[in-house]
């Protein structure tokens, strides 16, 4: 299909723009479909798939219950360094990355209202959301320098400091901890996957615009430092997914390790930073659930007429808290019968902390199996939109009229490779997951058979969401 879309002189005019906009907030109906709804039921011998990543996450801890500690620490501390870079093009990069979401929020409120056609969309959803997550996982921590507050702050530093009125900004008070950030993080979530219309380009235009400025005066209030560091949610998000990078950075220098070897020299996650991390993982999960018949059956809805997603704000709402405190309780659950088998005296929040790291690698590993569809065929539809961002008749990069290749996912042989893929890709994490979980617990319990013991009630918790994310990839859904 072509990448561009009929009508767009019509969408262009500010009558007609301002018109739709008004109809979109007021009126109850369903607007737009999330980008990430999956197209076609994967009809596969999933139980082979299932009984197969559940063993391989159980062979895994029999494994390392076997291995010497310090031989597995010799191995985690491997480095092999690279080269030396600096930090002095951070602020011009960072004022560029505040310039392209400017423009991505000026397209959105006077751009295409296709959101296929409309880059802020597509860019806020595919290309941030679902891709840069991913290269955040591969490369490390390259929103550090994308950051849009980080150079527009760093000019207004200088400007006051000119001005010889600068101050030191209070701190947050250290009892908030990462609370304000999950609050922002819950909103996030429950605009992306509850909101009736996320996808729709005024609408996301000004939530991500409010965003930015309220984040901007926080800054100004409480230091950049610290409300990037307890506040701004997708600041700390990233930064926990790039912990599992291969690649590391210290002191101006790049080297490589093994993923997720920086896991395991995280410092313990107060219970605010536990929460932040397992709703990372939650929200991701009740997104892949709050589709299958299997939930819309629960509440008598007939999947094969799917209401549309304003019907049910209230059941997703109801989902995405359910869903969250449930794996809050089966976590602490977990590390609390761990404790008790290791006959461990260390209080709890110190241990839930230190393990909850090792829930990184599989909230990854979801948020690539889920979002995998949504990136190669969304990740068309931006290539061809940034080229035209205001629907104008352009060809900035010479991509406004590539065809774009829904086929990918499409057909039996697609569904085979990708169905494989994304099954892969959560075996490997919860893996990669039994294995940052023993280097954690041998920090705290120098005995190996005691921080082996410790980890069976928690690697049973991986093994059977490793079965509950194969099922979510195989089951019908709708909508």
């Amino acid at each position: 299909m072509s990448g561009r879309t009929e009508g767009g002189a019509v969408e262009r005019q500010p009558s007609r723009l301002a018109f739709l906009a008004t109809a979109l907030v007021l009126l109850p109906t369903p607007a737009f479909a999330h980008a990430s709804d999956r197209g076609h039921v994967l009809l596969l011998p999933t139980g082979y798939y299932i009984a197969g990543g559940a063993l391989a996450v159980a062979v895994s801890f029999l494994v390392l219950a076997l291995f010497p500690p310090a031989a597995h620490e010799r191995v985690w501390r491997r480095r092999l360094s690279l080269f030396a870079f600096g930090d002095g093009p951070r602020t011009m990069v960072s004022l560029l990355s505040f310039a392209g979401f400017t423009l991505l929020v000026v397209a959105g409120l006077l751009g295409s209202r296709d959101p296929l056609s409309n880059p802020l969309p597509l860019v806020i959803w595919t290309l941030l959301w679902a891709g840069f997550t991913l290269l955040q996982g591969v490369l490390g921590d390259l929103w550090s320098w994308l950051n849009p507050w980080y150079g527009p702050c760093r000019v207004v530093g200088r400007l006051v400091a000119k001005g010889g009125s600068e101050t030191q900004p209070p701190h947050l008070p250290a009892w908030l901890g990462f609370w304000p950030a999950f609050v922002l993080f819950f909103a996030f979530a429950w605009f992306e996957l509850i909101d009736p219309a996320p996808d729709d380009p005024s609408r996301l235009a000004y939530a991500a615009g409010a965003y930015w400025l309220v984040s901007f005066i926080a800054i100004l209030l409480v230091g950049y430092s610290d409300w990037n560091r307890r506040g701004e949610f997708l600041t700390i998000f990233f930064s926990m997914v790039a912990r599992f990078a291969p690649l590391q950075r210290e002191e101006g220098r790049l080297s490589l390790c093994w993923p997720g070897a920086k896991l395991l020299a995280a410092e313990p996650l107060p219970l605010s930073g536990i929460a932040f991390l397992l709703l990372a993982l939650s929200s991701v999960s009740f997104d892949g659930l709050s589709k299958t018949f299997f939930w819309l059956g629960l509440f008598g809805l007939n999947p094969l007429e799917f209401p549309g997603r304003t019907a049910l704000i209230g059941i997703g709402s109801f989902g995405l808290v359910l869903t969250f405190f449930l794996l809050v309780a089966v976590f602490a659950l977990a590390v609390l019968l761990g404790q008790r088998l290791a006959g461990d005296a260390q209080p709890f929040e110190k241990a839930a902390g230190l393990l909850v790291w090792s829930i990184v690698p599989i909230a990854l590993a979801y948020h690539i199996a889920h979002y995998l569809t949504a990136l190669l065929v969304d990740g068309q539809y931006a290539l061809v939109v940034l080229s035209d961002p205001f629907a104008l008749g352009w060809n900035l990069f010479g991509t406004a009229d590539m065809e774009v290749e829904a086929g990918v996912v499409a057909g039996a042989e697609s569904a085979w490779w990708l169905w494989n893929c994304q099954a892969g890709v959560i075996i490997v994490g919860h893996v990669l997951a039994v294995l940052v979980a023993h280097g954690l617990a041998w920090r705290m319990h120098p005995q190996a058979s005691r921080a082996a013991l410790s980890q069976l009630p928690l690697t049973l918790l991986m093994i059977a969401y490793t079965i509950f994310g194969l099922w979510l990839l195989a089951t019908p859904t709708a909508g």
